[in-house]
């Protein structure tokens, strides 16, 4: 199956598997091309900055594939509220099925990488704001103004990646469930709240 993958693809599905679970430092370059059954001269062919580049594609690639995700669990559902209570119970689901994997390895590298690898940082700023430009479009076809739907994604997306994160340690899916719990309060609050006519998009888009 591998093998029919193209060397370059293969190399950032490794890079990623291994970011999503042990980080950006802990990850070396070895253990990519094995990952990826890949020669280790097909890094710098493909990949001209190294394991910074590699890391770059593959944050890219998971925080695009992630974003999707995010989408279609909120998508399906006319109710802002149910939707995020929705991608919350889900992603509490997924995480003890995986042993408690990491979901994503985009906000795992953004607090790892902060104030050490800039390249890296404006990577995962460009994803996360990705992720909030999605959100924002999708709650203002619902009928929230642009203030109010874009406060609305940066709140659930802030609150997914950290109770991600006590979710890991604690080996409990709490963190998530109360998380969104308090996203689903938060989003029924501002639905109830009156809108300003002239920023609020037609809902049938």
């Amino acid at each position: 199956m591998m093998a029919r993958v193209k060397t370059d693809e293969r190399i950032v599905v490794a890079m990623t598997e291994l970011l999503r679970r042990q980080g950006y430092a802990a990850t070396g370059i070895k253990q990519v091309v094995e990952a990826a059954e890949a020669p280790i001269g097909s890094i710098y062919h493909h990949f001209g900055g190294g394991k910074r580049d590699v890391a770059a594609a593959a944050l890219r690639t998971s925080g695009a594939a992630y974003g999707e995700l995010v989408g279609m669990l909120l998508a399906p559902h006319d109710d802002i509220a149910e939707g995020i209570a929705a991608a919350f119970a889900s992603a509490a689901e997924t995480i003890a099925e995986t042993g408690w994997l990491n979901m994503c390895p985009v906000g795992t590298v953004a607090g790892e990488v902060a104030d050490t690898e800039p390249v890296l940082r404006e990577v995962a700023a460009e994803v996360i704001g990705a992720w909030v430009e999605q959100g924002t479009a999708l709650y203002r076809a619902r009928g929230l103004s642009e203030s109010d739907a874009r406060a609305l994604m940066l709140a659930v997306v802030s609150a997914l990646e950290g109770a991600f994160i006590l979710a890991r340690t604690q080996r409990s899916t709490d963190p998530l469930r109360a998380a969104g719990a308090a996203m689903t309060a938060y989003a029924r609050a501002l639905s109830s709240a009156p809108q300003n006519s002239s920023t609020v998009r037609d809902s049938s888009l």
